[in-house]
């Protein structure tokens, strides 16, 4: 009997400390949150322990949710490179940049630093369309779904795939190949934006 209540006692200590120690946990990152301790400033990098969070939690994300995404079969046809490159350069190399570019005052001043998409990138082309389309919370970049067809946006990840391996002038010849941008948007069908849509405390 005594040791049947050993046991009882060894558990109720076993779960009252960590009770403990995850409320003592909540507690300290209250203080942390209220107290302003976390420096937001974006000419302030994070901490190591933070950004290693914040990017291991962007990469799951995107990919969980990239994974059943059917990928167009003509990512190579020239036709979607094209339309893509004069997306690129209207809506993109002011904070990606573009083969010959240098760095602007916006990508100077983003924080975390938008990667320079002419050096490629480890995503895969599910992985492409779903940040194009959907954004990046508090990092810039925008959810492009709300305003082009998934087509559209299907056109810039073609150019994406091509683009490390363009010269400026390559580059540049494209974008003059691509139509203009109110030509690409002529044909986009009109998008009701309400004034909550996506900041009015909705869980995503």
């Amino acid at each position: 009997m005594s040791h049947s209540v050993s046991k009882v006692s060894k558990a109720r200590f076993i779960v009252l400390g960590a009770a403990g120690a995850l409320l003592a946990a909540i507690a300290a990152i209250a203080v942390v949150v209220y107290s302003g301790l976390y420096n937001v400033a974006a000419d302030i990098p994070h901490t190591k322990p933070v950004f290693w969070l914040i990017e291991t939690m962007r990469e799951r994300s995107v990919a969980v949710r990239a994974t059943d995404l059917a990928v167009p079969g003509d990512l190579d046809n020239a036709d979607r490179i094209v339309s893509g490159a004069g997306q690129y350069a209207d809506m993109c190399a002011g904070c990606h940049l573009a083969p010959g570019m240098k760095r602007t005052e916006m990508s100077r001043g983003l924080y975390p630093r938008a990667p320079e998409l002419r050096r490629g990138s480890d995503l895969s082309p599910a992985e492409e369309f779903w940040v194009v389309k959907h954004g990046i919370k508090a990092t810039g970049m925008p959810a492009w779904g709300v305003t082009h067809s998934d087509e559209m946006l299907w056109d810039v990840v073609a150019f994406l795939r091509k683009l490390p391996e363009l010269s400026p002038e390559q580059y540049q010849a494209l974008v003059k190949e691509a139509p203009t941008h109110d030509e690409i948007m002529q044909d986009q069908p009109k998008q009701k934006m309400e004034a909550d849509d996506g900041h009015g405390g909705h869980a995503h």
